[in-house]
Parts: structure tokens; C-alpha cells; sequence
């Protein structure tokens, strides 16, 4: 089988050759950590998102699509002192960063945010003159002549936009917010939020038009990221009121303009909010997180059964703890593998209290699980 042809198989519950190999990556202080436990970084591709044969990851292209904001905003550093430093990005947001731990531009801890270019309606007109669908640069130059021949005879899966280019409704809206001003902004401007999630489904259509009208691809991921720990961050009842119609005018532009499956991405425990995605049409959830919220995928399809694709589900931690818990880790995720529509992967970027040996040993006996041997 060609990876097009497996992933598809995966996905409809046919027979495979074997399931498809994806990975996310790993946090640039994972790679310190290998290096210094022996790992030359020029052996591996890092892109994992697009495969690396070197593992004997499947492949995936991505269409290039910009759908943020042009222009962004100048990054404006606002204070520095010798441990942190305060400054507006180039979303608008003002964050105050530690620099202790970064490797690679990517910090060890999380910024504080300060502030977000929305508060009222006045704030967010002025913000959409930033995402004008028709801006030329949003699109790869001579798309057509380098790429549409290529990506029409494929063996590949192909993807419109990278992961987080395609954001979802939630994940823009706190992008442009903030989760706590959202939060209150559900219920205290009813008519913002509404004119806000009608932008966002209008804008990404707008976007997409022009490629879709000329090949068709094999999924869009819609990126979310609307839960926590202990359930999602807006109630079902919010989520039906503001976002499910867009969500599921979204969905029927993708599937009746050629993209086959939709696929959504949110950490936290969405659980609540999956027979929603369902009836919009979505087929699949990803990264199903174990450590933090206890998505395990085994329960998931007992009750949502084959009409949802379960993508992730594997417990980061227990990689760190080596051979014996990651084989029974994987044991339990053998029916899932067995039954189909389903790729594990970690949960999300591999963390630095996986040593590389416990990482190979995951690969080499995931490699298993994914063949029908394990």
C-alpha cells in the first residue's frame, strides 16, 4: 500500500498493511537531551508533522495556506530585564516571557498574558481589516504551475494548511481575546460573539475556495483547543448557540468541496462536546490527552462506536518509565489498532523525561502494534 492508500484503508475500517505511523515531535530541550545522550541531530528529520523515514514515519504534505493575520502586528519588545521579558507579538497579544530553559526560540514554561487586541465590537472591526480573504500572499506563489499537477497524481496524504494554520472557532476567538474576556463575552456581548463565529466560517471558506476548487485533498485539521483538565471551557449549550451552525456550514463547504474527512484538534477533556463535533460532521478527534485529561480512547469508542476516528491517545508519561510500562501501555491500545480507525501517537510533542532509549523502544514496539504484531 502507498500512504494514501493506508491511511484511507485505516480510516474506513479496512484491511491494512499496517496502520499509519504518525508523530507529532518533541520539545527542542527533548532534542538537548538526546544530543547529550548521543543522538546526532542531523540523523533525523524533525518535521514529523511531514514524516521521517529515518523512523519509518508516513509521509503528508501540507498545503501552505496562510490563514492568519496579514499583516500581523510589529513585535514590540515593551520591558526586559536579565529573567523575563514583556512584549507584544505578532498577534496582538502582550505576554510576559521567563527566559530561563529556552532552547531553540521555545520556552520551558508558559508566557502570562497580559492582554489581547479584542474587548468590545469597535476593537474587532478594526482587527478583521487584518484578515482580508483575497490577500494575494495568503497562497503559495505560482501554486498552480509548480504544484496542482503534482498534488492531483499523489500517493501521499495531502493536507490544506499546516497544523494550527486552519483555527477553529473557539481557538480564534481566544487568540483575539483572551480566555478569560471570552469567557464573560459569551454572556455579555451576545451580539459580538455571533457576528465574530459568522467572520470566522465566512473567512476560512473565503480562504479555501480557491484551492479546493482545484484538487481535492484527503483532510483538514480545524484546530480547537477549547477544554481543560476537568471538561471543555465554554458549556454545550454555548456551543450550540454560537458555534455549532458555523461549525457545521464549515464542515459541508470541506466535504462537498473535496476535502474527505474533517478532523478536529483540542487538548483538555472535550468529551462533552464530541456529539456536537459528530453532528457537524466531523470524523475524527485528535490528540485524545491521557496525561492531562484522561481521554482514553478505549472509552471513547465504546460509546461513540466507528462513527468517530480516534487519533493520539497515548500516554506521554508512560514513556518515560521504560520497556515494561510502555509494552503494557500499548498492549491495552492492541484492539483499538486491531478494529481500525485509529493512529496512536503521543499525545503530544515528546517531552525531555523521555530518554532517547525509552523513545526507540517506543518506535520499535509501536512499529509492532501498528504491523498486528505485537
Amino acid at each position: 500500500m502507498n500512504t494514501r492508500e493506508r491511511f484511507h484503508a485505516c480510516m474506513e475500517y479496512r484491511p491494512v498493511d499496517r496502520i499509519p505511523n504518525h508523530e507529532v515531535g518533541v520539545w527542542p530541550q527533548t532534542r538537548d537531551r538526546w544530543k547529550r545522550e548521543g543522538l546526532d541531530p542531523a540523523s533525523l528529520h524533525w518535521d514529523w508533522f511531514t514524516g521521517a523515514p529515518e523512523l519509518d514515519m508516513d509521509c503528508r504534505e501540507y498545503i501552505p495556506v496562510d490563514f492568519g493575520m496579514i499583516p500581523g502586528f510589529e513585535r514590540e519588545v515593551i520591558e526586559e530585564t536579565d529573567r523575563h521579558e514583556v512584549f507584544r507579538d505578532g498577534r496582538g497579544i502582550v505576554r510576559k516571557a521567563l527566559k530561563e530553559g529556552t532552547s531553540g526560540g521555545v520556552r520551558a514554561s508558559m508566557d502570562q498574558y497580559l492582554s489581547f487586541p479584542v474587548a468590545d465590537r469597535d476593537d474587532f472591526r478594526a482587527l478583521k481589516k487584518r484578515f482580508d480573504p483575497a490577500t494575494v500572499t495568503r497562497y503559495p506563489a505560482y501554486w498552480r504551475e509548480f504544484c496542482l499537477d503534482g498534488w492531483k497524481k499523489r500517493n501521499h496524504v495531502l493536507v490544506l494548511g499546516r497544523n494550527t494554520a486552519t483555527t477553529g472557532f473557539y481557538w480564534r476567538a481566544r487568540e483575539w481575546m483572551g480566555t478569560e474576556t471570552l469567557s464573560y463575552a459569551w454572556y455579555d456581548q451576545p451580539e459580538l460573539m455571533h457576528e465574530m463565529m459568522e467572520f470566522i466560517a465566512d473567512f476560512t471558506i473565503d480562504v479555501a475556495r480557491p484551492i479546493l476548487a482545484e484538487v481535492d485533498v484527503d483532510y483538514v485539521f480545524i484546530n480547537e483547543d477549547m477544554a481543560m483538565k476537568q471538561g471543555p471551557l465554554l458549556s454545550p449549550s454555548t456551543y450550540d448557540e454560537f458555534i455549532f451552525p458555523h461549525m457545521r456550514r464549515l464542515v459541508d463547504f470541506f466535504k462537498t468541496n473535496g476535502a474527505r474527512y474533517v478532523v478536529v484538534d483540542s487538548d483538555g477533556n472535550t468529551e462533552p462536546l464530541i456529539g456536537r463535533l459528530l453532528d457537524a460532521g466531523v470524523d475524527a478527534i485528535w490528540p485524545m490527552e491521557r496525561a492531562s485529561a484522561d481521554m482514553n480512547p478505549l472509552d471513547l469508542r465504546k460509546k461513540y462506536g466507528k462513527s468517530l476516528r480516534l487519533w493520539g491517545g497515548v500516554d506521554k508519561r508512560e514513556l518515560a518509565k521504560g520497556p515494561e510500562a510502555i509494552d503494557r501501555h500499548l498492549a491495552e491500545l492492541a484492539p483499538l489498532a486491531e478494529e481500525g480507525g485509529f493512529i496512536p501517537t503521543v499525545d503530544h510533542q515528546v517531552p525531555p523525561d523521555v530518554s532517547l532509549g525509552n523513545f526507540r523502544y517506543y518506535m520499535k514496539r509501536k512499529m509492532d502494534l501498528l504491523s498486528g504484531r505485537f
